[in-house]
């Protein structure tokens, strides 16, 4: 199955809803493509919901890290929303747990950033 990435915006939170397995292949270059466009527009807060990924592979691992780096670097931040416990399990192992912050409710993740300076509206 092909990955898909619909994305949205509420209030200062660009919104990547994730559909489908995030694996090594095209689906690792679609997210850093769509982080990459996110920040071209001076997007810097990013929630990543993964409710609808059943399945994160080594390659798919290691382009959250990177899409990670890519928005501390641009001085924003990253969050996941909706981790399954078979993807939360391999947050754990991989002690990456400790990396992403992650929420349950959208409404949650959304009011994280409130202590983080407000970002500038995407166009």
């Amino acid at each position: 199955m092909d990955v898909k990435i619909e994305e949205r915006v509420v209030g200062h939170v660009t919104i990547l809803n994730i559909i489908g397995r995030l694996t090594i292949d095209e689906a690792a270059q679609h997210l850093k493509n769509d982080i990459e466009r996110v920040l071209a527009r001076g997007g810097l807060h990013v929630v990543l919901n993964l409710a609808h990924v059943p399945y994160i592979d080594s390659g798919g691992l290691g382009q959250l890290v990177a899409s990670y780096g890519s928005v501390k670097r641009a001085g924003g931040a990253m969050k996941l929303l909706n981790v399954n416990s078979r993807n939360h399990d391999l947050l754990s192992i991989t002690r990456l747990v400790t990396v992403f912050d992650s929420f349950d409710s959208e409404a949650e993740a959304i009011r994280s950033f409130d202590a983080i300076a407000p970002a500038p509206l995407p166009h």
